[in-house]
C-alpha cells in the first residue's frame, strides 16, 4: 500500500489552512476531509468522507463523523465547510455549494448542462 504522504506534507496542510481562511466556502471531496482534519479545520464540526475512511476521520479529535450521507454542511460562524462522501457524492455537494453561493436557478442550470438528475 502506498504511503499517504500529502497528509504529512506541512506545505500542503499550511496551504489548505491559508486557502480556507481566504475562501468564501471550503469543499472537500472524498478523503479530502482527512486533509481538512489534519489542518484542524474540522475540530468541533460535523463531517463525512468515503465510507472506507470514516474510522480514519473519527481518529481525529472533536469531529462528529456522519456516515450514510452524501455530504455534510458544517458551516458556522468560524467558516463555511462542506465535506462529501465519495467522488460521486462530490457532484451533489458541488451543486449544493453552487446553490448556497449563488442561487437554485444557477444550480439547476449547471446540473442540466451536466445531464445530472437532481430530482
Amino acid at each position: 500500500m502506498p504511503k499517504k504522504t500529502e497528509i504529512y506534507n506541512k506545505v500542503v496542510i499550511d496551504w489548505i489552512i491559508t486557502q480556507a481562511s481566504l475562501a468564501e466556502l471550503t469543499l472537500s471531496v472524498c478523503t479530502g476531509a482527512l486533509l481538512l482534519a489534519k489542518a484542524g479545520l474540522l475540530a468541533g464540526k460535523s463531517a463525512t468522507t468515503h465510507w472506507m475512511d470514516l474510522d480514519n476521520l473519527a481518529s481525529y479529535p472533536d469531529i462528529d463523523v456522519i456516515s450514510h450521507t452524501r455530504f455534510v454542511d458544517a458551516s458556522d460562524d468560524t467558516g463555511n465547510i462542506v465535506t462529501s462522501a465519495g467522488i460521486s457524492a462530490g457532484i451533489h455537494a458541488s451543486l449544493y455549494c453552487i446553490e448556497k453561493l449563488i442561487d437554485s436557478e444557477t444550480m439547476r442550470a449547471t446540473a442540466h448542462r451536466m445531464e445530472f438528475d437532481i430530482d
